[in-house]
Parts: structure tokens; C-alpha cells; sequence
């Protein structure tokens, strides 16, 4: 196209309409860029049909080209001869996997990338490919392929989107060397607890903004960055527990999300720090609200006007169903007022299991042992009306039973894991269903020892300590019971016994009937076998001139095998195989030949995916989302090579 102008001859091409420096090509079903006038700097080229041909050389020597939009398009790879005067580049929905280093490395004054809805796995993204971008301030790799937080990433970035990926692990490296990031966004992944290290985000120290939605946390990652946070989002995990302390010092924070989780309650002193929150989003938790929010709904009725709530509608008691924890003053006028040690019972940091509650009662707490003694504790405990037995199933788990002399509206089942130092370490508390008689814990450290108490709970409307649910306790004692979980190194030898113990609990019943099945299965394969021997005679004679008859058929070796041929996603280069009779008695003689086959790594189209939903799904809360995600494809399925 640029052979036989001159640049300074050029005008605004007939097919794009222009406005001073502003070229507007967009929408016109162009495959190629048509000859620009030279003093062109913001170029409108998306929605069009541009592949990497349609991208002329001589596009590079448009030195005052700052901003390109080139988006829904149809390039394959990231485009070369573009001007290195470009601030700003727009390439989303396109089809662009590679992002090669020397591509790159020809816009050293890029500030701006846009790679939303493309095809960019983490292999795919070469060894310091923004190495020689020390400008880039915004990346967006939203919706690609990606498995891992991209390495290499420039000092100089503020903003960072790699939402609706398939990162499911954090390492502590991972964001190193980013001290100027302020706004992070990884909602849509695969993120969970475990596989998020502890300091990685504490390193982000000028972070403003942390998105997490539709992850599977099911607390905060720890030790997050709190001096400039001012937008914390949450919601749409499986938050079950917001551990004390894991806000503090966000005095900057102004939004707080907690939507879509299954939070029951918060622990008193959570927003102790939260000078300038302004906006706490709770809506979709199934919210108990007893004397354990009561903390809470004092310090709503001290912040006024100053915050906006939304969503605390209580779910429990049935008493004061849907109604909000701000309309409770009534009901929690009736909650004792408690302190001293009552408040210091919390929740631990790893995620509890059931609904928590620090309970109000006549007794500051529950009076288990101190961790410094030795203590003659068993893995069952009886008091006065309840005996408790506690029993590891795994390394991580325990399974706690009980039975009770009279019925109880609830019991109180608390839980201290006991460390090596003389400290009390914090309890965690559930409550549960009087109907109940068996409860799991999970989620526990591994070769731990474990302190577990129970004590029953008793109606009592009349009681001004009750909760508004009319719970109180007992005058019993509570019963506690002693544990240890196993080390998961010896994880095959605890296997070993497991089996053998539920080999012996089998019931009689069970052990004949499998005998009289092993019995029945040995008669028939003997009859079987005799019925063949007999019959062996007489079938091969035919044998011969069955095989015979078979090759003067034509069979298709896929239809016969119930398979069908299907070689439009396989691709296979090289000899192949080559099936030769072989002479009688001839022994087989390997032959040194060389067979290469490739197999190409396979990603889902653009525009489709690899499964197709059985209904339409929209998301204008998010963009366009062309991968794998709409398209369908449960997570087991999806890999790339």
C-alpha cells in the first residue's frame, strides 16, 4: 500500500471518515489497513477483518502514532512493524497466543496493553518479555488460558487484570519486584487457601484495590496489605470465617464486599481499624443474628449516616427472620453485656467448620486446660448428663461423637489445637443442632494434639442471658476429650489399619453373602469352561474357513471397532506405521529407523469453545467472554499442552 505514496501527499482514505489526527476505520469490514496521512495520531481500526497481513511494514515509520485500536480483529500473533511511538495499544478478542520479547521490545514507550480475550497461556509468554518495556503501566490479560501469574512482569505496572483465568496457585515470588502496583484483579479463577502463600500479598505495599470475586476462599489470604488498601472485594467465594485481626489496619479502607459467602456471624473488634469505611456489602450470608453481632450492631448504631449497609437481613433465629441487625435493638437490649475474658474467645485462623458464634453465658468462657501441663485427657470424655468420644480419621480431620441422659435445644462444641508453648492459644466455637449426635472437623493441622469440650445448651425464654434464639447453658460441667492427628507421611500405614479395621466391623451378613457370591461366580466360569472344552472340537474345523471368508470382505477398521474416524483435531507427521508379514520362524530384527510424531498444542477457537451450554449465558457485568468459561467446559476437561 506504501510503496507508491509519499506520506505527505496522503489524505484521509476514502473508506474511514477523519477528524484532525483521529482516523476512524472501524466497522468498515477492512482486511487490510488502508495508507494513512502522516499526521495521524489515534487510529479506530477495530471490528474489522485485519489478520497480521493486513498489517503493512511501513506502519512502523508512523512516528506520530500514539494510541492504536485494534480489537476484535482477526491476528494470530502479536503484531511486529507497529510505530514505536505508541502509548496505548488495544488488542482484545483476537486470537493472539505467543507474546514474544522481540515484538515487544520495538514499543519502549508503551504504557497502556490491552490482551483481554485472547489466547495467552503462561508457557506461551516468553522469559522476560517486558524487559524492555520500563513505561508499561496497565496490562489486562483478562479471559485467556493462563495457569499462573505471568513471571517478569515490569516494575513500573500500577494496574494489573488477570480475571477469569485458570490460576489456582500464588507463590510467594510471585508479585516481587511490583512495589508500584495499585490495583489488582483476579476475580474468576481457581484460588483457594492453601495455594496462596502467606506474604504474597503483603509485598504489594502500595496496593489500593484487591479483587478476589468467584474464587473458593474460604477466609482472607493472609497478612494482606492494609497501609493504602481502600477497596477490599470478596464476594462470591465460600468465606465461612473472618478471622480477628485479618483486617486490621486498613484505616483507609472506604469498601468492604462480603457478598454471596456463607458467613454466619463476625468477630467482635473485626472493624476496629475501619476509620473510613463507607460502604459494607453483606448481602447473600445466612446471618445469625444473636447476642454474638451484638458488638456489631452497636458499632452500626455509633458510625450513623457516616456508612452504608447493605444486606445484613438476619436468617436466625426464626424469631427475627429477614429482618435487618440494624431494627434489633429490642432484641438485643436483652443480651448481658460481657467482658473481661468473654471477648477473648475467637475463632482461630484456619477455616472452622459450621456456623460460629461467641457465645454470651453466665461463665466468661469455657474453662478448658492450660496448654504448659500434662494432662490425662482420653479420646473420650463423661460428665453429669452427656459422654463425648472424639476418634482422627485422617490428618486433618476428626470425628466427634456424643450421647446425652436427657434432651438438649443445642450444644456448644469448642476445639483448641495445644502448641509447644505455654500460651492459651484461641479457641474455636460451633454451635449445633440439639437433634444432632455426631460432628466433623476438618481443615486441622496435621500431628497435632487437640483439646475438644462439649456442653449442652437449655431452653430458657425467661433468662436475660439467653440468647435471642432463648438458648442459655446448662449448669454442667463442660466434658472435653483429648486427640491427636496423624502425620500424613505415615499416611500408607494408617491406611493399612483403617482397612483392617473395617474388614473386621464387616457384619456376618455381609461376609456370607460374599462368600455365597464367590461361590456362584467359581460354579459358572467352571461350567463355562466346561461347555467350551467340549465344544472346541467341533468349532475348529470352521476356524479356517471362517478367517478366510472375513478377508474377502472390505471393513473399515474404526467402524468395526465402534470408533469413528476423526482426524481434524489429531495432527500426525512422519512415516507412520507399516504392518509387513513376517516369515515363519523368522525372529524379529528391531530396525534403527527414526518415527517423529507432534502432537500441537490444542486451544479452544476464539469464537467457540470445546462444549456448548444447553441454554444462552450472558454476563454484561463482565464483557464479552469468548473462552472457555461461557462456552461451558467444566474444569476437568480443560488443559492445555
Amino acid at each position: 500500500y506504501y510503496t507508491n505514496f509519499n506520506f505527505s501527499d496522503i489524505v484521509c482514505p476514502s473508506v474511514c471518515r477523519c477528524d484532525e489526527d483521529f482516523i476512524y476505520c472501524n466497522d468498515r469490514g477492512l482486511s487490510a489497513i488502508p495508507p494513512l496521512p502522516p499526521s495521524a495520531t489515534v487510529l479506530y481500526l477495530q471490528n474489522n477483518h485485519i489478520d497480521n497481513a493486513g498489517l503493512p511494514r511501513s506502519l512502523e515509520h508512523h512516528t506520530t502514532v500514539r494510541v492504536i485500536y485494534l480489537y476484535d480483529n482477526e491476528l494470530d500473533d502479536f503484531p511486529m512493524h507497529l510505530p514505536a511511538s505508541l502509548r496505548e495499544l488495544h488488542l482484545q478478542d483476537n486470537n493472539i497466543r505467543v507474546l514474544p520479547r522481540t515484538a515487544l521490545a520495538r514499543l519502549p514507550l508503551l504504557e497502556k496493553l490491552h490482551l483481554d480475550d485472547n489466547s495467552v497461556s503462561t508457557v506461551s509468554i516468553e522469559d522476560q518479555a517486558f524487559a524492555d518495556n520500563p513505561r508499561l503501566r496497565l496490562l489486562f490479560l483478562s479471559r485467556n488460558h493462563l495457569s499462573s501469574i505471568p513471571s517478569g512482569l515490569p516494575a513500573s505496572l500500577e494496574e494489573l487484570r488477570l480475571d477469569d483465568n485458570r490460576i489456582s496457585t500464588i507463590p510467594t515470588h510471585a508479585f516481587r519486584g511490583l512495589s508500584s502496583l495499585c490495583r489488582l484483579v483476579l476475580d474468576g479463577n481457581l484460588l483457594a487457601n492453601q495455594r496462596i502463600a502467606d506474604d504474597t500479598f503483603s509485598r504489594l505495599s502500595n496496593l489500593t484495590e484487591l479483587s478476589l470475586v468467584r474464587n473458593s476462599l474460604q477466609t482472607p489470604p493472609l497478612n494482606l496489605p492494609s497501609a493504602h488498601l481502600q477497596r477490599l472485594s470478596l464476594q462470591d467465594n465460600n468465606l465461612i470465617h473472618m478471622p480477628r485481626g485479618s483486617l486490621d489496619g486498613m484505616r483507609r479502607l472506604q469498601r468492604l464486599d462480603l457478598s454471596g459467602n456463607n458467613l454466619t456471624t463476625l468477630p467482635r473488634g473485626l472493624f476496629r481499624d475501619l476509620e473510613s469505611l463507607g460502604q459494607l456489602l453483606v448481602r447473600g450470608n445466612p446471618w445469625h443474628c444473636g447476642c454474638n453481632l451484638r458488638w456489631l450492631h452497636d458499632w452500626l448504631e455509633a458510625k450513623g449516616n457516616t456508612i452504608t449497609v447493605r444486606g445484613f437481613i438476619c436468617q436466625t433465629p426464626e424469631r427475627v427472620r429477614d429482618m435487618a441487625l440494624r431494627d434489633l435493638t429490642n432484641q438485643m437490649d436483652e443480651c448481658e453485656v460481657s467482658g473481661g475474658a468473654a471477648g477473648v474467645i475467637s475463632t482461630t485462623l484456619s477455616p472452622p467448620q459450621g456456623s460460629l458464634f461467641t457465645l454470651r453465658s453466665k461463665r466468661p468462657g469455657v474453662g478448658l486446660p492450660e496448654t504448659g501441663l500434662d494432662y490425662t485427657l482420653s479420646s473420650s470424655g463423661v460428665g453429669k448428663n452427656l459422654a463425648l468420644n472424639v476418634k482422627p480419621l485422617s490428618h486433618d480431620s476428626i470425628r466427634v461423637t456424643w450421647s446425652v441422659a436427657q434432651t438438649s435445644s443445642s450444644f456448644r462444641l469448642s476445639w483448641l489445637r495445644l502448641g509447644t508453648s505455654s500460651a492459651m492459644g484461641s479457641i474455636t466455637e460451633t454451635l449445633v443442632r440439639g437433634d444432632r449426635r455426631e460432628y466433623l472437623l476438618t481443615s486441622l493441622q496435621p500431628a497435632s494434639s487437640y483439646i475438644i469440650c462439649m456442653v449442652p445448651l437449655v431452653s430458657n425464654s425467661g433468662s436475660r442471658s439467653s440468647l435471642p434464639g432463648g438458648d442459655t447453658e446448662s449448669n454442667e460441667v463442660p466434658v472435653c476429650a483429648r486427640t491427636e492427628t496423624s502425620d500424613p507421611s505415615h499416611s500408607d500405614d494408617d491406611g493399612e489399619d483403617e482397612s483392617s479395621d473395617q474388614l473386621t466391623s464387616l457384619p456376618l451378613a455381609g461376609i456370607i453373602g460374599g462368600a455365597t457370591a464367590i461361590v456362584s461366580l467359581a460354579l459358572i466360569i467352571a461350567i463355562f469352561c466346561w461347555y467350551g472344552h467340549r465344544a472346541g472340537h467341533f468349532t475348529s474345523r470352521g476356524h479356517y474357513s471362517h478367517s478366510s471368508s472375513r478377508k474377502s470382505k472390505h471393513y473399515d477398521d474404526y467402524i468395526e471397532s465402534g470408533t469413528k474416524k476423526d482426524n481434524t483435531i489429531l495432527e500426525i507427521r512422519g512415516p507412520g506405521f507399516q504392518m509387513t508379514p513376517m516369515a515363519t520362524r523368522q525372529p524379529l530384527q528391531p530396525k534403527p529407523v527414526r518415527e517423529d510424531y507432534i502432537i500441537p498444542t490444542i486451544f479452544p477457537s476464539n469464537g467457540t469453545g470445546l462444549y456448548k451450554p444447553s441454554h444462552n449465558m450472558t454476563n454484561s457485568g463482565y464483557g464479552t467472554n469468548r473462552g472457555y468459561r461461557e462456552g461451558g467446559i467444566p474444569d476437568i476437561d480443560y488443559s492445555y499442552t
